[in-house]
């Protein structure tokens, strides 16, 4: 599979919330990475069919602008990406995800992308139609020919994995170019196909970025989210994309306010803390002797390994 793709495609078996977790580690960056010196000129870049993105440079005599569409060489063959823009503040790209432009696409390109997408439908209803004739219960996502190859590719989701040997037989009698079929996870499906989520806005795996950082139970604990599946989980059936936006925030604003359930005297009473708001810095704690303090998370601080409020 890609670095794009989910390298694994589960299945939840039963309604568990951990099971919404993603089972991959964090994507490490290479060690030269931190020593790396990026080009002046670098240009996000964006494969509109996958939803993939993209760093690429360009020779200094190309001038490139938003929207633009460029010819490249992708890991499924020479095509064309849409221009996003110049990278201001390159953060966590390998030195080996940056690519080349070849050239600006010209009319002509783009004439010929747009008769592609014309084939993509029929070639869309041709997949359907052989994967059934061949008893395999498999989900076209989309299709998509590449500008200046002969291929065709076709991503599609399953429950769990497929022998299309067969299939990939017949498209190629039908087709009469190079086939490549790609097997996606859950998340994928909706980074391609693209909608609105809980929040009413796009999927952030849609339009804010590519790239599936897997996300944990923790980071619902860490802001106090309920663990109910339905309210913390996405489309995809696993965990929101964007419990892991605010996670490190959160993780640091909590080094520095005490947890609940801590014990100690204030104010001529036991209390304990039963609340901590990191977003409003404020603290609730509740005494033995009924009374519910609401303080700021300033007046804490540490004293020999205890926690202690300021007078």
């Amino acid at each position: 599979m890609s670095d794009y793709f989910e390298s694994d495609i589960d299945k939840l078996d039963e309604e568990d919330v951990s099971a919404l977790e993603d089972n991959d580690e964090l994507d490490t960056i290479e060690a030269d990475a931190a020593d790396f010196v990026y080009p002046r000129r670098l240009f996000r870049l964006k494969l509109e069919y996958s939803c993939e993105g993209l760093y690429a440079t360009a020779p200094e005599d190309l001038e490139l602008t938003g929207g633009d569409y460029v010819v490249i060489p992708t890991k499924y063959g020479r095509d064309y990406a849409r221009v996003m823009g110049l990278v201001s503040q390159p953060v966590g790209i390998r030195p080996s995800d940056i690519i080349a432009i070849d050239r600006k696409a010209n009319d002509e390109d783009m004439a010929k992308a747009a008769s592609l997408k014309e084939k993509e439908a029929s070639a869309f209803k041709v997949f359907q139609e052989k994967a059934a004739s061949h008893s395999l219960e498999m989900k076209l996502i989309t299709v998509h020919y590449l500008l200046e190859e002969q291929k065709v590719l076709f991503f599609f989701s399953a429950d769990k994995r497929v022998d299309f040997r067969e299939l990939v037989k017949d498209l190629v009698s039908v087709f009469k170019m190079r086939i490549e079929l790609r097997q996606i996870g859950v998340r994928d499906e909706p980074r391609i196909t693209g909608g609105l989520g809980i929040c009413g806005r796009p999927y952030c795996c849609h339009s804010v970025s590519d790239k599936l950082k897997p996300v944990s139970i923790r980071m619902a604990k860490e802001q106090n989210l309920s663990l109910n599946s339905m309210k913390i989980s996405g489309q995809c059936g696993r965990l929101l994309c964007c419990l892991s936006y605010e996670y490190d925030w959160y993780a640091d604003a909590r080094k520095h306010i005490p947890t609940e359930g801590l014990r100690f005297y204030y104010d001529g009473a036991n209390f304990k803390v039963i609340e901590v708001n990191p977003i409003s810095s404020t603290v609730k704690i509740a005494g033995e002797d009924g009374r519910i303090i609401e303080l700021e998370s300033s007046r804490f601080y540490q004293h020999e390994g205890r926690w202690r409020i300021k007078s």
